[in-house]
C-alpha cells in the first residue's frame, strides 16, 4: 500500500512535517503511521530534552532537522515549512506527534486536495463533542472559531488542529509568532491573501496517559487574545477596506448600485440598515476610526459591509465643514451653548475646542437622527423599486 500511496504524495508534491518536542511515548507510533503511507517525511526536533534523539536515530531514511533550543511549535512549523520548499515540495501536511491524528486521515485532505481547482489550505475538523475531549479544548476551539470568522468572514467548525495542509507557496513569507499563536497567525493571513481556507472531517484519540501537551493555559491564552486583537485590528483598519477598494476598482459606480444596493440578496432591511450604520459612524466625532467602527458594527451585526462602508465616507473632506458646522449648531439648540458660528474663515480646530461638549453633543445626535434618516428613506426608496421591478408599470 505505501508505494500506491506514496506515488499520490509525489503527483501533488505533498510531504508530511512532524514538529515534535518531549513526545517520546508516541513519537515512534506517529512516525511508523506515517511511514506507512509515504516516505516524504520532514521531522523537526524542537529542543527536545528527552529520549528523542536517540529514537530518530532510527529513522535515517526521513529528513531531521534539530532545533538546539526549543523554540516554540510555530517556530518549528516555519522551519519545516522552509525545508520542505527547499526539497521541492509544493504542499505540506503537519500532524502533531503526540498520537492524537490517525496517520490514514492523510488520506482524506490528499483526496480533497485531488479535487482543488485552486490552491487551497485544509485544516482537520475534528468531533469536539465525544467523549474524551476536554471541555477546555472544546471551549477554546468555539473562541478560536469565532476570532477567526470576525478576522475574515470565513465559517469553520475547526480552528485550531494541528492536522492540517498547507500550500506552501501561498503562505506569508514572514511570520511574526513562534508558539501555539503561530497556527492562528498562518490561517488568517492566508485567508487574507486570498487562498481557500476549509474542513475536511478527520478522527482524534485523547489519551490522557501518554498525551502530553505543552500548551501552558495562561501565557498561551494571553498571547493568543493579544494575537486575535491585533489581527482584529488590522481586519477592519485595512484588509476590508483593501477589498473593498479592490472589488470597487473592478466595478463601475453603474455596476455597484446594480448589484451591491439593488442586486444584492440582502433584505432591503438589511440593505437600509447598512446604510444608517454607515452614516451614523460617519457623523460620529472619532474622527480617523470611522472605518474602524462601521466595519465592526457590519460584521458583528450581519449587515452589507459595501453599503455600511461606502455611506460611512459621507464625511469625506469637502463635507467635513457641513458636518463640524452642522453639530455645532445641533449642539448649540441640546446644550443652549452660543457658539460664535461665523465661517467667513473657515471652521477651525480653535473654534471646536472652544465648544468642545457642544460639538460632542450635536455630533452625536445629527450622527444618530441622519443614521435613522438615511436609513428610513433608503428603505423606503427600495421598497419603491423592487415593487417597481416586479410590477413594472403598463405603457
Amino acid at each position: 500500500m505505501q508505494s500506491v500511496t506514496d506515488e499520490q504524495f509525489a503527483a501533488y508534491k505533498v510531504c508530511v512535517i512532524i514538529p515534535t518536542y518531549n513526545n517520546h511515548k508516541t513519537l515512534a507510533r506517529v512516525i511508523d503511521g506515517v511511514l506507512s503511507y509515504t516516505n516524504s517525511v520532514i521531522i523537526i526536533n524542537d529542543g527536545s530534552t528527552d529520549s528523542t534523539p536517540e529514537i530518530l536515530k532510527n529513522y535515517p531514511q526521513v529528513t531531521q532537522v534539530h532545533l538546539p533550543v526549543n523554540r516554540g511549535k510555530g517556530n518549528a512549523l516555519a522551519t519545516g515549512f522552509k525545508k520542505a520548499l527547499e526539497l521541492g515540495f509544493e504542499n505540506a501536511i503537519t500532524i502533531d506527534s503526540d498520537g492524537q491524528h490517525y496517520p490514514e486521515d492523510m488520506m482524506v485532505f490528499l483526496n480533497a486536495l485531488k479535487v482543488a481547482t485552486e490552491p487551497v489550505l485544509l485544516i482537520g475538523h475534528r468531533n469536539m463533542e465525544q467523549d474524551g475531549i476536554p471541555k477546555k479544548s472544546s471551549f477554546g476551539n468555539k473562541f478560536s472559531n469565532f476570532w477567526f470568522w470576525v478576522e475574515t468572514g470565513i465559517q469553520l467548525q475547526d480552528t485550531q488542529s494541528g492536522y492540517r495542509l498547507y500550500p506552501l507557496k501561498h503562505l506569508t513569507g514572514r511570520f511574526y509568532t513562534n508558539k501555539f499563536e503561530f497556527e492562528i497567525e498562518v490561517i488568517v493571513r492566508t485567508a487574507w491573501n486570498g487562498v481557500p481556507v476549509k474542513n475536511v472531517p478527520v478522527k482524534v484519540l485523547y489519551d490522557m496517559n501518554e498525551r502530553v501537551t505543552h500548551f501552558r493555559p495562561f501565557k498561551d491564552f494571553t498571547r493568543i487574545s493579544i494575537l486575535n486583537t491585533v489581527l482584529v485590528t488590522i481586519t477592519f483598519l485595512y484588509i476590508i477596506p483593501r477589498n473593498f477598494f479592490r472589488n470597487l476598482k473592478k466595478k463601475s459606480f453603474k455596476q455597484f448600485l446594480k448589484e451591491d444596493l439593488l442586486g444584492s440578496k440582502d433584505s432591503n432591511m438589511v440593505k437600509s440598515a447598512s446604510i444608517g450604520l454607515g452614516v451614523f459612524w460617519g457623523i460620529m466625532p472619532v474622527w480617523g476610526f470611522q472605518t474602524f467602527f462601521t466595519m465592526f458594527f457590519a460584521v458583528l451585526l450581519r449587515l452589507n459591509k459595501a453599503l455600511a462602508f461606502t455611506f460611512s465616507n459621507v464625511s469625506i473632506p469637502p463635507m467635513i465643514p457641513v458636518v463640524i458646522w452642522l453639530s455645532l449648531k445641533t449642539g448649540s439648540l441640546i446644550t443652549g451653548g452660543q457658539a460664535t458660528l461665523d465661517f467667513t474663515e473657515g471652521v477651525t480646530i480653535d473654534m471646536m475646542k472652544a465648544h468642545i461638549v457642544q460639538y460632542l453633543v450635536g455630533s452625536t445626535v445629527l450622527a444618530a437622527f441622519s443614521g435613522l434618516l438615511f436609513g428610513f428613506v433608503s428603505y423606503l426608496l427600495l421598497s419603491f423599486f423592487k415593487r417597481n421591478a416586479i410590477n413594472p408599470p403598463l405603457v
